[in-house]
């Protein structure tokens, strides 16, 4: 069964000041999107969607597009490489986009950005990320047995998700029986000097939250029976927007969170040893670059990517 990894690059990364998905961050160069992409292509995924800004085509095909379409899926067949931009034309008519709105419409706008080039199971992953090798595999193996009304996610450990620069969002679990069960999308998390996590987005004492929760970091599997009910949310979500809300994103953890509570889905969560780590502000980027290359000196991956 051929599988689809979309990948959302499309993100303005105001905290980091710049286009992080593009950078290289890894010893000899490497982009953060290309572990992904190394690591899927090992893990069995066939196909390949880039959900990214207009003006990005011409410099991910030359940095990463390329890179794919050389590599052979496990049949021997080439990989599928393909693009979609997420830009204002895809929202639908009846919302008319303030004037001053720059902000993308957030992840679910993005992965209906790659709609029309996915007719198989798929993963969905940040640009800006690293999952680590067993995460690609489990999902993997996952995406070919998942039944209707079931999605999928990679969980992350808290305690290893956090920036000692700044605040961080994500996506915090509570799971039961191999099924997630709650996400609540937290947005201002940051550790503290006596060694605890805590969510400050009420006051600046804020409260503690268990360092081994899981966390949601974008990695979901899906069947692409999603795509309606997905355009059915966010269609819903911008006929609520308020003429002010000119920052609002709809979200994936949000998005899904919704949808089990109204008993329409059913997530599983994958049991995996994978790392994660990724940048959010510039001066995570000294500690992932050391993290990197210890992948390669341990030859988790061959001295460079490229």
């Amino acid at each position: 069964m051929k599988t689809t990894l979309v990948i959302m690059a499309a993100g303005l990364g105001s905290r980091y000041g710049g286009n992080k998905q593009t950078e290289g961050i890894g010893p000899n160069h490497e982009m953060l999107m290309e572990y992904s992409i190394f690591d899927a292509v090992r893990a069995g995924f066939s196909k390949f969607v880039f959900v990214i800004k207009p003006d990005m085509q011409p410099l991910i095909e030359a940095l990463c597009g390329e890179l794919v379409a050389d590599c052979k899926d496990e049949n021997g067949d080439p990989v599928e490489v393909c693009y979609a931009i997420q830009d204002f034309t895809s929202i639908p008519g009846f919302y008319s986009i303030p004037a001053d709105r720059v902000k993308p419409f957030g992840t679910v706008h993005a992965v209906l950005c790659a709609e029309k080039y996915v007719n198989e199971p798929f993963a969905i992953v940040n640009a800006d990320d690293y999952y680590g090798v067993d995460g690609f595999a489990s999902m993997n193996e996952c995406l070919k047995t998942l039944k209707e009304g079931e999605a999928a996610m990679v969980g992350y450990y808290l305690k290893n998700t956090v920036s000692e620069n700044g605040t961080v969002t994500r996506g915090v679990c509570s799971h039961e029986g191999g099924f997630l069960t709650k996400v609540t999308e937290t947005f201002k998390i940051r550790p503290f000097a006596d060694g605890t996590i805590r969510d400050t987005a009420t006051n600046e004492e804020g409260v503690v939250l268990d360092p081994d929760s899981l966390v949601s970091m974008n990695f979901w599997g899906c069947l692409p029976s999603i795509f309606g009910p997905m355009k059915a949310y966010f269609d819903a979500f911008l006929r609520n927007l308020k003429p002010e809300d000119i920052k609002a994103e709809c979200l994936l953890p949000i998005m899904v969170d919704d949808m089990m509570r109204e008993g329409s889905l059913r997530v599983r969560v994958l049991s995996t040893k994978a790392t994660w780590f990724g940048i959010t502000y510039p001066q995570d980027k000294p500690y992932v670059q050391v993290e990197l290359k210890k992948l390669h000196d341990n030859g988790v991956y061959p001295p460079t990517l490229h």
